[in-house]
């Protein structure tokens, strides 16, 4: 088949520490070892990088949640949209409404990424959350503006799917996982040795038991349960936990777990770059979410062989990575999600049993790979399908 040349248009794509940036430089790093072309676009963009559009009121607040948004520059735009095969956008903002005018111009086709869940966005604006059908309209806005103009999109879960549907969205929705990076995988089994060590139990061991949380600190996410939990466990005085994040709840969080007496907390950014050594070095993965469309961090964290604990919750996907009913808990749940904790603790052959199935798990069903290949072949669809429309005309 003909290597396709293909535009990616996101709002920022030089902040790692951002999902849906993060994914965009993923899967356009694999789309070119699979022999295709993909010119970036926004703030930090390699390719066509353009500057941070200021939006009072809120860019402060996007900031703090790792998002910027770009300024719309026409001639950029069409200078990495002319000769392109495809154009694909991932976020419904100014940036991407105009990149599709321009590329429907243009005759280009235009697909699309669902990564911004209303309710995440609702979220962060505070009280906002709180009015009765906001969220839905908020699904109606992003329909009206953006979606409606698209017949393919990319969405990362059947969650993703199925709250689209309820919301009258009547795209051609591809449901394809965002995938994980191959160097996210278990350690080699000479320096595993922490199992060998929970062997015996918490006992007589000077190592404390590490939790691992990864997320941005913002309501949604729910550290705060966790925090909560882990002051309830039976073994709350040999727990150690660490949050991967930024956002605006940090300084809340730590003095929540100064107030409940937790010690043993730690609460700081992590590159990228850094992560896999960072969820090998945990016990136990705790995500406590309360909105999610995918949640790339619990399946890197998986891949690197930590038995997760989830929030199930109707809001968010990451519920279907639970493989055991001891890897669940209700959503906002302090009490059940200690006994969870607990479990895992008093029980480490199966915590040894479980890490190797969710690792083998991960490995065969969201590899980057994998789900890279599938978003090509949803590229060449769209492509197909526009060559159609255009025949007909």
């Amino acid at each position: 088949m003909k290597p396709l040349t293909i535009t990616f248009v996101c709002e920022a794509l030089g902040n790692r520490g951002n999902g849906t940036s993060n994914s965009a430089v993923q899967y356009a790093t694999e789309l070119e070892k699979l022999g295709n072309s993909v010119r970036l676009v926004g703030v930090g963009a390699p390719d066509f990088p353009l500057p941070e559009r200021y939006i009072p009121l809120v860019t402060p607040i996007s900031r703090r949640q790792q998002m910027r948004f770009a300024h719309v520059d026409d001639a950029v735009l069409r200078r990495a949209i002319a000769g392109a095969d495809v154009v694909h956008c991932y976020l419904p903002f100014a940036l991407e409404k105009r990149a599709l005018r321009i590329a429907h111009e243009s005759g280009i086709p235009v697909t699309a990424g669902f990564h911004l869940q209303p309710e995440n966005i609702l979220y962060s604006a505070g009280p906002l959350r709180f009015i009765p059908h906001a969220s839905d309209a908020v699904y109606r806005m992003e329909y009206d503006y953006f979606f409606r103009h698209i017949q393919h999109v990319h969405v990362p879960t059947q969650l993703g799917a199925q709250l689209l549907r309820e919301h009258g969205f009547t795209n051609h929705l591809h449901v394809i996982s965002n995938g994980y990076e191959p160097r996210f995988c278990p350690a080699p089994p000479s320096s595993a040795s922490q199992f060998s060590e929970r062997a015996n139990g918490m006992r007589g061991s000077h190592r404390r038991f590490r939790i691992i949380a990864s997320g941005r600190l913002a309501g949604e996410k729910d550290q705060e349960t966790l925090l909560r939990a882990v002051a309830l466990s039976r073994h709350r005085d040999q727990i150690d936990v660490r949050i991967a994040g930024k956002g605006p709840l940090h300084a809340h969080l730590l003095r929540l777990a100064s107030s409940i007496g937790l010690s043993h907390v730690n609460i700081a950014f992590i590159p990228h770059d850094h992560m896999p050594d960072f969820l090998r070095s945990g016990d136990l993965l705790v995500h406590c979410s309360i909105a999610d469309l995918e949640s790339i961090s619990v399946i890197e964290a998986m891949a690197c062989g930590l038995v997760p604990v989830i929030a199930d919750s109707p809001l968010s996907a990451a519920g279907q990575f639970s493989l055991c009913s001891h890897s669940s808990f209700p959503v906002g749940n302090a009490r059940v999600l200690a006994k969870r904790i607990d479990w895992w603790i008093e029980h480490p052959d199966q915590l040894a049993h479980w890490s190797t199935r969710y690792a083998q798990h991960t490995r065969e069903h969201y590899s980057l790979q994998a789900c890279v290949t599938a978003f090509e072949k949803m590229e060449r669809e769209a492509i197909a399908d526009a060559h159609v429309n255009q025949d007909r005309r």
